[in-house]
């Protein structure tokens, strides 16, 4: 089953709370289809488009990894082993498959066309939970986050060897991780109000501080200035961190306190987007780095639940994203021309 977002019939679905609020309802909205899990209450999430028509997603609850065709909205799935809980996967240029094994301590490889899964465990017990991958543009290394462990990590894909990184603040919880144009790997730490980075050669550490105490970051996305955006997820704010002049800005979201943002992707024009989860139906942001002002705002169709994790895959202009209505879920941001 297919869901559409109508832009003038659901922009007025937001109830929005707390003093900070603002209202939305002026704001342009973008097109949001999504199709329907057939595997009941599984969590599908953190898809993986590795093109308009091809997408991999994992079944967090049920333990498996599925493909979704968008032309037949065919979808088929791939059980893992028991009490595996996969996180996340990404999709390398050759149609691997790599997910996260959350609770067995492993990254795993799956061949589409072999049918076969390795399991790469953990080199340490005390590295738990491998949580949320990315790959480098030379697709030689997966980066990855261990949350409960308190770690990160990076696999070397030609001997499949893992080196680990402990994080300097004590359940720091290290979060979602990208990478900059300049190769270095950038961390949301949600237990404590720090970015990360990471030096890709030396593998050494350093903790750079938000302005807020309070401030909790979940998601990031480093755009092509190098600057670093960042979603607290604890007071409904968008920051950004310049790592050139070692300064912040931040906004509030327009759902205020309440937005809980969580799930955020970058276009090719520089422009963030961000879900307010903190709402029902969750809200789909967009925010213009050049007029710094939020100016789209999108109920997600099936109301979403929590969008998790997006992936931006810019041939189509789409932004993929999972909901906890057992939908998986494609935000236009950039229309093609037909």
């Amino acid at each position: 089953m297919m869901k559409s977002s109508a832009a003038a019939a659901l922009a007025g679905l937001l109830a929005l709370s707390g003093a900070a609020a603002q209202d939305t309802s002026a704001m342009e909205t973008i097109d949001i289809r999504e199709w329907e899990v057939p595997y009941e209450n599984s969590r599908p999430r953190d898809p993986f488009a590795e093109s308009a028509t091809s997408v991999w997603f994992v079944g967090q609850r049920a333990g498996y990894l599925a493909h979704l065709n968008t032309e037949t909205g065919e979808i088929y799935k791939v059980d893992l082993k028991e009490g595996s809980a996969p996180h996340n996967l990404i999709v390398g240029s050759d149609g691997i498959v790599w997910y996260a094994g959350n609770r067995t301590a492993l990254i795993g490889r799956f061949d589409p066309q072999t049918k076969e899964i390795e399991e790469i465990p953990m080199p340490d017990e005390a590295a738990r939970d491998p949580h949320t991958l990315i790959m480098d543009d030379e697709e030689e290394h997966i980066w990855f986050t261990l949350q409960g462990a308190n770690m990160m990590g990076r696999l070397t894909i030609e001997d499949r060897k893992v080196d680990l990184v402990p994080s300097q603040t004590e359940g720091s919880r290290p979060y979602g991780i990208k990478i900059a144009p300049n190769g270095s790997i950038w961390v949301a730490l949600l237990g404590t109000h720090k970015l990360a980075n990471l030096d890709p050669e030396t593998m050494a550490l350093r903790e750079i501080e938000l302005p807020r105490e309070e401030a909790r970051p979940r998601r990031l996305e480093v755009t092509a200035d190098g600057r670093v955006w960042y979603v607290d997820y604890a007071d409904g704010y968008l920051g950004v961190y310049n790592p050139d002049t070692e300064e912040f800005d931040e906004w509030l979201m327009p759902q205020g306190a309440d937005a809980r943002p969580y799930g955020t992707a970058s276009d090719s024009q520089g422009r963030i987007w961000a879900v307010a989860t903190g709402v029902q139906p969750n809200m789909f942001m967009g925010f213009d780095p050049e007029t710094e002002e939020w100016f789209s705002a999108t109920p997600v169709p099936s109301g979403g639940g929590t969008l998790r994790h997006m992936h931006y895959h810019e041939p189509s202009g789409a932004v993929w994203f999972g909901a906890d209505t057992n939908y998986i879920g494609r935000a236009i941001v950039e229309p093609q021309d037909e």
